[in-house]
C-alpha cells in the first residue's frame, strides 16, 4: 500500500486581540458622534438690522445725557460772552474818566512839587481884603476835596464794573475748558456710533411727514409745527440747529425760530422757558420733555404722536411719545 505524503502543517494566522479591537471600535464611534456633534452645533448668526438699531438706543439713553451737557455750556458761554463785552463797552468811558482824573491830581502834584506852596500863599497874603487869606484857604480845601471825592467815586464804579469782568472772564474760562472736554468726548461718541451704524445694512428708507394736525392752534403754533415737519428726513447731527440737520433741542428751536419765538439751544432752557401743561391739557405745538434729566425732546403734534430728531442714524421723524418716559410738556405761545 502506497504511503500518503505527509500533511503540510495549516498556515499560521496572527492571533486576534479582542481587546485592541473593542478599543477601536471605541475610538472611531467617538470620531462619528464628534463630526455629527460638530455639525449640529449652532451657528451663531451676526445680528441683524433691528438687533444693532436697539444696542444704539440704549447706548444713545446714556450718551444722550452729554450730548444736552454741552449743548448748555455752550449757551452759557454764549450769553456770558455777550454780558462781557456788554461790560467792556460800560467800561470805556469810565477807563477815561478814570485817566482824566489820575492827569488832573498828577498835574496838581506836580506843580507844588517844583514850586511849591509859597507862591500861591505869597499871592493870596498880598490881597488887600480882609478876610481872603482864609477864605481862599477853605475854597482851596474844599478843591481838593472835591478831586479826591470825584476820583473816588470814578474809581469805585471802574473797580466795579472791573471785579464783574474779572468773574465773567474765569466763568468763561471754565467753560471754554468744559466745553473742550465736552469736544473730546464727542469725538468718543461719534466714534462709538459710527463703529455701530458701520454695521447697519445701507438701505433707502422714504419718511413720510406730519399727520393732519386738528384743533384751534395760534399762527405762531402752525407755523411751528409746518417747519418741524418740512424736516422730517433730515439727518440728525448733535449740536446742529438746521437748517440742513439738528439735534433733538435743535430742532425744536429752530421751528419756534420761525414763528418769532426765539428758545435756547437746551433742553434745560427750553423746559424753563415755557409754562407747564398737564398730559391731559397738552395741544399741538406744546414742547415734550422725556426721562428725568430731561435729555431728550420733540415737539408734540397730538393723538400722542411728536415729530422729534431721534439720534445718529436716525433721521428726523414721528413718533409715538410712549415710546419714551415722558417727562412733562411745556407751552411757549
Amino acid at each position: 500500500m502506497a504511503s500518503l505524503p505527509p500533511r503540510r502543517p495549516p498556515a499560521s494566522h496572527p492571533p486576534v486581540r479582542r481587546g485592541g479591537l473593542a478599543r477601536l471600535v471605541v475610538v472611531l464611534l467617538a470620531a462619528a458622534a464628534l463630526g455629527a456633534g460638530l455639525l449640529a452645533a449652532p451657528v451663531h448668526a451676526a445680528p441683524s438690522a433691528d438687533e444693532i438699531e436697539a444696542q444704539i438706543d440704549k447706548q444713545w439713553e446714556q450718551l444722550e445725557p452729554t450730548i444736552e451737557g454741552y449743548n448748555k455750556v455752550r449757551a452759557q458761554l454764549k450769553a456770558n460772552r455777550i454780558k462781557s463785552a456788554e461790560l467792556e463797552k460800560k467800561m470805556a468811558p469810565l477807563e477815561l474818566a478814570s485817566a482824566l482824573a489820575m492827569n488832573q491830581i498828577g498835574a496838581l502834584a506836580s506843580r507844588y512839587y517844583m514850586s511849591g506852596p509859597s507862591q500861591e500863599l505869597g499871592a493870596l497874603l498880598t490881597t488887600t481884603k480882609p478876610g481872603t487869606l482864609g477864605e481862599q484857604l477853605v475854597i482851596l480845601d474844599r478843591l481838593a476835596g472835591q478831586q479826591r471825592k470825584q476820583l473816588a467815586g470814578v474809581l469805585a464804579i471802574r473797580d466795579r464794573y472791573h471785579a464783574q469782568k474779572q468773574k465773567l472772564d474765569a466763568l468763561i474760562a471754565a467753560q471754554v475748558r468744559q466745553q473742550n472736554e465736552l469736544a473730546a468726548k464727542k469725538k468718543q461718541i461719534d466714534a462709538e456710533i459710527k463703529r455701530l451704524t458701520a454695521s447697519l445694512p445701507k438701505t433707502t428708507v422714504k419718511v413720510t411727514g406730519c399727520p393732519t394736525i386738528s384743533g384751534v392752534v395760534s399762527s405762531a403754533v402752525q407755523t411751528a409745527i409746518r417747519v418741524a415737519c418740512q424736516q422730517v428726513g433730515d439727518p440728525y447731527v448733535w449740536g446742529a440747529n438746521g437748517p440742513d440737520a439738528f439735534d433733538c433741542s435743535g430742532l425744536t428751536q429752530y421751528a419756534y425760530k420761525a414763528a418769532g419765538i426765539s428758545l435756547t439751544h437746551f433742553t434745560g432752557a427750553q423746559w424753563s422757558e415755557g409754562r407747564p401743561v398737564s398730559r391731559a391739557d397738552a395741544r399741538p405745538g406744546d414742547l415734550i420733555f422725556f426721562y428725568s434729566d430731561l435729555h431728550h425732546m420733540g415737539l408734540y403734534l397730538g393723538n400722542d404722536l411728536m415729530v422729534h430728531a431721534p439720534r445718529a442714524g436716525k433721521p428726523v421723524n414721528v413718533l409715538s411719545i410712549n415710546y419714551m418716559p415722558v417727562a412733562g410738556f411745556r407751552r411757549v405761545t
